[in-house]
């Protein structure tokens, strides 16, 4: 699915299946949001420590009523390079 081009509106936001640590909540908000899964996982431990426990309210309740992505929108085996030359070259984001 290309986050990209599409409205906010007609975005879905699941739980990832492939970047994920426990249950892919930050991973599913970084590609909802366009950032990287990291600093969803700092932000989490941020407000679990700084405010008392609601970082980890918050992903526990995520948890719950995000959805996994679908089985169709996740790579397979086969659409993973075999080695590093398979990979085409890709200019930086910051040069598009």
């Amino acid at each position: 699915m290309d986050t990209q081009s599409q409205s906010w509106f007609d975005r879905r936001i699941y739980r990832s299946r492939h970047k994920r640590m426990v249950a892919g909540v930050a991973g599913g908000l970084g590609a909802y949001l366009g950032i990287d899964p990291t600093l969803v996982r700092l932000l989490f431990v941020f407000l679990t420590l700084a405010c008392g426990g609601i970082g980890l309210l918050a992903y526990v309740i995520l948890w719950i009523i995000v959805p996994k992505a679908p089985l169709d929108e996740e790579l397979t085996v086969d659409d993973l390079p075999r080695s590093a030359a398979d990979i085409p070259p890709q200019p930086p984001r910051w040069a598009k």
